[in-house]
């Protein structure tokens, strides 16, 4: 598939801020989290602002991005309609949960119940947008078992990441965030690199399976065209193997194995240097997951290029 850089931020964006808001949402009902207002209002702005990027950046890839408000109307059969009603959804609880606690550094009470619906918000809408790729099944590499908790992974990671990174330069020392950063970029880590044997063992289906003919070979009598069209540039995208190779490094390495050593890094050390590290595993899994994202949609193939060769 065509990796449009559009989705590829959306998908990365939005994870990040929807991961942060369910951490927030859940760790400040069970009083966890400090109800200082400035840490309240960063931590909070930057959720709401990467999930409004994301989302806005996802309807830069439309056709015609002023009949967007249509996908609303389809959430009975359309997962792509219910992640919007979703999206839309949460910023409810999640606007009443910023404003009791930037204003009034409020964050018990009703507040947490705000907060608790705000992060459950927040992982329904991340599960609808990986169905929308999981759902789609002439594509192997999407449709598998792997691509859900793959984007609840990478939320959970990116989110604990930004959280890490955002206590320690005020001051909080809380070990326990900085292990569960580590934990969720070891499990995402483990999983995307299960996702990719995988996806190895996949092989594009028969001409014959694929268009339900049986009973002899099957083969393209005539091309469908002269030029490329749009199947051949969305759907029938290539990614060389060496690019494919040297870029699954870059994510081995920035989106993975610097961002575990650095927060697990930020538990065992103190001063100012953890603050430091954090910040930096925030820096390193940037390029990282934009890396992985790139690859998700490089490397998935759609039935249909069946037919252009």
């Amino acid at each position: 598939m065509h990796p449009a850089f559009s989705v590829i931020f959306f998908t990365t964006a939005s994870g990040a801020g929807y991961g942060l808001l369910a951490l927030l949402g859940a760790l400040a009902a069970l009083g966890i989290l400090p109800d200082n207002r400035l840490f309240g209002f960063i931590a909070m702005a930057l959720s709401i602002g990467l999930i409004t990027a994301g989302l806005l950046s996802s309807t830069l890839h439309l056709g015609h991005p002023e009949r967007a408000w249509r996908a609303f109307t389809q959430w009975r059969s359309s997962w792509l309609s219910r992640e919007g009603v979703f999206s839309i959804l949460t910023y409810v609880p999640a606007a009443f949960l910023g404003v009791a606690w930037v204003f009034f550094g409020k964050i018990d009470g009703w507040v947490a119940i705000a907060g608790v619906l705000a992060a459950i918000g927040a992982i329904v809408t991340v599960s609808t947008t990986a169905m929308i790729y999981a759902s789609l099944k002439p594509i192997a590499q999407w449709s598998s078992h792997y691509t859900l908790p793959a984007y609840l992974l990478f939320a959970a990671m990116t989110g604990a990441l930004l959280l890490n990174a955002l206590l320690l330069p005020f001051g909080y020392e809380l070990p326990a965030i900085g292990i569960l950063a580590a934990l969720f970029v070891a499990v995402a880590w483990a999983w995307k690199t299960a996702t990719w044997l995988h996806n190895a063992t996949l092989a594009m289906p028969a001409k014959a399976s694929a268009t339900g003919l049986s009973g002899g070979e099957v083969r393209i009598v005539e091309w469908p065209h002269t030029e490329e069209n749009y199947l051949l540039k969305e759907m029938g995208y290539r990614v060389a193997r060496k690019h494919a190779e040297s870029l699954r490094v870059i994510v081995h390495v920035f989106a993975f194995a610097l961002p575990l050593i650095l927060s697990a890094l930020t538990v065992l050390l103190s001063g100012w240097v953890p603050a430091l590290l954090a910040v930096l595993a925030v820096l390193s899994a940037i390029p990282g997951m934009l890396s992985e994202r790139w690859l998700f949609f490089a490397e998935a193939k759609h039935t249909v290029s069946l037919y252009y060769r």
